[in-house]
């Protein structure tokens, strides 16, 4: 049996340490690697065996996203079906309503233009119906000539009738007659209508020391046929001056607006002017 001595061992575990072999195989194994890939092609080493196996299982992160992924685009399709499908519906539906505004169009096309019921089919019915009814009426036999004691008799019976019917006539007339003087009497006899005006006039004074009161008495003393005086009021014109607004109506047709006028500015004491504030019809 061989024995190893203690000086033995320490030169092998010397060796061992100066010994890098073991510390670089990783260098050696990749250049085993490539001496057979040029060789013999490219071999598949165990780690990309173990990196594609780890590839094609994946992780499971990878799987939960590649399904959420699928599901999304699942429901995306989805609702572009029902989008297709909702469209196609429209399309129907718009189909079938201008289908059924062609065919009513189509029906009422002829309703509202009537040519073909125009006047040519009367004219059709006259022509050949009408025309031998006409030339047939002269070819009735001629009536009998009346001898003249017939004609005699005729006029006798015109004469005897035209007689009354002239003393019927006459006693007309003086009905009518009668009638029309009673309406032209109850014409004359009921009053026309009288057209009237209201006029507010505004009488100016001299001054502030011009008797109001006494230049109304005068206003109001015009006494004329067709002329009402009215209700009366002072009103202020300035520096302490008032003017007479007084109202009157008159009939158009006796008393006239420059009558008036001159009636009132006769009073030269009080009057300076006169002017008509208001002008209406009755």
């Amino acid at each position: 049996m061989e024995r190893f001595f203690p000086c033995d061992r320490k030169m092998a575990t010397d060796f061992l340490v100066h010994e890098k072999i073991w510390f670089d195989k990783f260098k050696y194994d990749d250049a085993e690697r490539r001496y057979y890939e040029q060789m013999n092609g490219p071999v598949a080493s165990p780690s990309c065996q173990q990196s594609t196996s780890t590839t094609s299982s994946g992780p499971g992160g990878d799987q939960s996203e590649l399904i959420s992924r699928i599901a999304n685009l699942e429901v995306e399709n989805q609702n572009l079906r029902n989008v297709v499908a909702d469209l196609q519906l429209a399309i129907f539906k718009l189909e079938s309503r201008l289908s059924t505004l062609e065919k009513s169009s189509t029906s009422h096309h002829p309703a509202a233009t009537p040519p073909t019921q125009h006047v040519t089919p009367m004219k059709k019915v006259e022509s050949p119906a009408a025309t031998p009814k006409k030339v047939q009426l002269p070819s009735a036999p001629p009536a009998k000539k009346a001898g003249p004691s017939e004609a005699d008799e005729e006029d006798d019976d015109i004469d005897l009738f035209g007689s009354d019917d002239e003393e019927e006539d006459q006693e007309a007339a003086k009905v009518r007659e009668e009638r029309l003087r009673q309406y032209a009497e109850k014409k004359s006899k009921k009053p026309g209508l009288i057209a009237k005006s209201s006029i507010l006039l505004d009488v100016k004074p001299w001054d502030d020391e011009t008797d109001m009161a006494k230049l109304e008495e005068c206003v109001r003393s015009i006494q004329m046929d067709g002329l009402v005086w009215g209700a009366s009021k002072l009103v202020p014109v300035g520096y302490g001056i008032k003017k007479l607004q007084i109202q009157c109506v008159v009939e158009d047709d006796k008393v006239g607006t420059d009558m008036l006028e001159e009636e009132i500015t006769k009073f030269e004491d009080y009057v300076q002017s006169v002017d008509i504030s208001a002008f209406n019809k009755i």
